[in-house]
């Protein structure tokens, strides 16, 4: 078969990446094909053709991460979708391969994406991200004294300044923003029964807002979708109006805000769990590493990283997995070889090797991991592919010891 990649036309295109759309299970309402024209038209998109026809597609969006108290260009991989006709062969690796090849030419330092399964993309040298907690609760058992305001009401038609709050709320290290709008309202369209509510200043601008789903309508469960605000008493005045639905919703599910221990605000989490448990509104909480990143460029990456604890200098031997995806003619390959790395208050890495320093053997995957502060070196060293003298391993731990990261935004 005759394989092309190139870059997404929508004229030639949309009806054959609809159908890929729909035969994954992303589009079986007519407002999920709204969703989808307005995120491939705004992003960037590259499909691979089989025979003429895109049988494979891959959408990317730039934006940010927020690493301590500074951000870094990332690039969002928004969706990686194959059809039938066309899995099994090594289309979406080689596709998303290639678009990390462009993007890290183009000043992108780090990329995310989410995961539908744990091990594929580590063929490209993405490793696990942290625990993202869900939380589902009884409204009722909200330890909230803030008697919320009147809420206005946000609908599909408030997408622009939603999108506009969300890029303006509260992050903590690990966040992420995704500058594409429509991004916001492809979320909104794919949701079942969503719904918006929020509070605005005197000029009318929007300052903080949630944006929830259900299946079923009275009582529930409510999903919580995001949350953005820029203060704790933005925070508790959200939090203060989930509990006001305590009348007629019996369960609310939501991701815990970034930084957050939500079992703090509920009264007697543990009898709810017991007396919800195997219902329709089961009272749990659960953790799932379902993103995943990798530095795209480590002199860059190094370059803009600032630590508060001591400089640790070493030799770093690094492996790649994605040079096998890559074509032979493509300019990146990777970030596989030898650097000098010194990371503290000052960070950076240049090619080269030092007889003198210790010396760090891994991957992208776990580097990436230890970087962000996902796992420390010690214990990287116990489950992936890091190794090093435990002296050296010491100091990286005390070095990235960094807060638990979380993107607070899912794509």
């Amino acid at each position: 078969m005759k394989i092309e990649f190139r870059t997404y036309n929508p004229d030639r295109d949309r009806d054959a990446v609809l159908r890929i759309y729909r035969e994954v299970g992303w589009c079986s309402k007519p407002e999920h094909a709204e969703a989808f024209s307005g995120l491939v038209a705004s992003g960037r998109t590259l499909v691979a053709d089989l025979d003429g026809t895109a049988e494979c597609m891959v959408t990317t969006d730039p934006g940010t991460i927020r690493y301590g108290r500074q951000d870094l260009p990332l690039l969002g991989v928004t969706g990686v979708t194959t059809s039938r006709v066309a899995r099994k062969r090594q289309l979406a690796g080689r596709l998303t391969a290639r678009v990390l090849a462009d993007e890290a030419n183009a000043g992108r330092l780090i990329a995310m994406l989410g995961i539908f399964e744990q091990g594929y993309y580590n063929q490209l040298g993405f490793g696990n991200g942290g625990y993202e907690h869900s939380c589902t609760f009884d409204p009722s058992t909200l330890s909230v004294s803030v008697k919320p305001r009147v809420p206005i009401r946000l609908n599909l038609s408030d997408w622009e300044q939603m999108h506009v709050n969300r890029l303006q709320r509260l992050r903590r290290h690990g966040a992420c923003n995704i500058e594409n709008p429509y991004l916001t309202r492809a979320d909104m369209c794919w949701g079942e029964n969503g719904f918006g509510l929020g509070y605005a200043d005197s000029s009318g601008h929007l300052t903080h807002h949630m944006w929830c789903t259900t299946e079923e309508l009275e009582h529930g469960p409510y999903t919580v979708f995001w949350m953005a605000y820029e203060s704790k008493e933005q925070l508790l005045e959200l939090l203060g109006l989930l509990r006001s639905f305590e009348d007629q919703v019996r369960s609310i599910r939501m991701q815990e805000p970034p930084g957050l221990q939500l079992q703090d605000l509920l009264r007697k989490p543990f009898r709810s769990r017991q007396i919800t448990h195997r219902s329709t509104h089961e009272n749990r909480m659960t953790a799932t590493a379902y993103w995943q990143l990798r530095i795209l460029d480590l002199p860059g990456t190094l370059a803009m990283t600032s630590l508060d604890a001591p400089s640790v200098r070493f030799n770093l031997n690094l492996s790649d997995p994605i040079e096998a995806y890559l074509d032979e003619n493509s300019p990146w390959k990777g970030i596989a070889g030898d650097y000098v790395v010194e990371a503290g208050p000052e960070s950076h890495a240049a090619p080269g090797r030092d007889s003198s320093l210790p010396t760090l053997t891994a991957s992208v995957n776990a580097f990436s991991r230890m970087w962000l502060g996902v796992r420390p070196a010690s214990i990287l060293s116990w489950t992936d592919e890091l190794d090093g003298p435990n002296e050296l391993l010491a100091q990286l731990d005390q070095t990235f010891c960094l807060p638990p990261p979380s993107p607070d935004w899912e794509f």
